[in-house]
């Protein structure tokens, strides 16, 4: 999921980076309180009661506190205002952020898949699960489930995609939890193979969400515009701006979670430079107060009734 599944609102209340920033350290800390206590738990746990399912899971709950850390660098850099050298801000850093949370799932889910792999080419080395093991997987999942909301509803609230990619990080690590689940409780009743195969679905679910990501933050970076939700509410927003008689050539990239727009509104070709100006000037406002955009860029074109003959001017 990227942030335009969860921009329902286009002209949605603003949030300023400090509130965004404070948004996210909170809900992270939280994760990674959460992930910590998870990680120990279920290595320590797998290990004893031999669930190579469990210990996969338990790397999984370690990636996401190292994601969480991502999160909390990313956060603190993107609040930086704009410098001389980042004229347009740091809001890139989340993005750059979300790139390497879906790398490191990559990882992460190859990884899994390989050890997985290796325990069923030789089906004999699979043990049986103790009982406790599966109690420890039905903990974290409801940890995890109840992790992903809070982070979720938290990004939603600030519309983050970064954030976005961490909550679904952790429903991530929901879903594989009662996927170990079941590979525990197939063991426990005489089919000791379904633990690693239950591994080897954790580490496909979490490859492809790692893919997934990864390949979104690629192409924002790649200065992808917003979808055409925003784009229309934007330029709504442009025509309704008193003065301006005509919008076309609005273009959008993101900037972060944040956008920068360049857009030509038309003007009465009869009135002056300055009062054009100046309501290329109140156009723009209009945006910024509005929408999520970070800069918009005005041309102003002329506009002439069309009801007039413009090729001869009689005097």
């Amino acid at each position: 999921m990227n942030f335009d599944e969860i921009a329902d609102d286009p002209e949605d209340t603003r949030h300023s980076p400090e509130e965004r920033a404070a948004a996210a350290s909170r809900s992270t800390w939280v994760s990674v309180g959460v992930n910590l206590l998870l990680t120990v738990t279920q290595v320590v746990v797998g290990v004893f009661a031999k669930s190579q399912g469990l210990v996969a899971d338990g790397i999984h709950s370690l990636s996401d506190l190292v994601a969480d850390f991502v999160v909390l660098f990313a956060s603190y850099h993107g609040k930086k205002d704009a410098d001389e050298d980042h004229p347009y801000g740091h809001q890139r850093f989340e993005t750059a952020a979300s790139l390497v949370l879906g790398l490191l799932l990559l990882a992460v889910g190859i990884g899994m898949l390989w050890s997985a792999f290796r325990k069923l080419e030789d089906p004999d080395t699979v043990q049986k699960v103790h009982i406790v093991a599966l109690w420890v997987a039905g903990g974290a999942l409801i940890a995890k489930e109840t992790l992903f909301r809070y982070m979720l509803s938290v990004a939603k609230r600030v519309k983050s995609s970064m954030l976005v990619a961490n909550a679904w990080h952790a429903r991530s690590d929901a879903a594989s939890s009662l996927v170990v689940g079941v590979g525990i409780i197939g063991n426990l009743a005489g089919y000791p193979i379904l633990d690693p195969i239950a591994a080897l679905i954790v580490g496909f679910m979490v490859a492809k969400m790692g893919w997934s990501f990864g390949w979104d933050a690629l192409h924002d970076l790649m200065d992808r515009s917003v979808n055409e939700q925003e784009v229309q509410a934007i330029r709504r927003t442009l025509i309704e701006t008193p003065g301006v008689n005509g919008v076309h050539d609005v273009r959008t990239r993101k900037m972060g979670d944040m956008i920068v727009v360049d857009a030509h509104i038309e003007v009465d070709a009869a009135i002056s430079v300055e009062a054009g100006h100046d309501i290329a000037v109140a156009a723009r406002q209009r945006v910024l107060q509005r929408h999520r955009v970070l800069n918009l860029m005005t041309h102003v074109d002329p506009w002439r009734r069309p009801d007039l003959d413009h090729k001869t001017i009689e005097t």
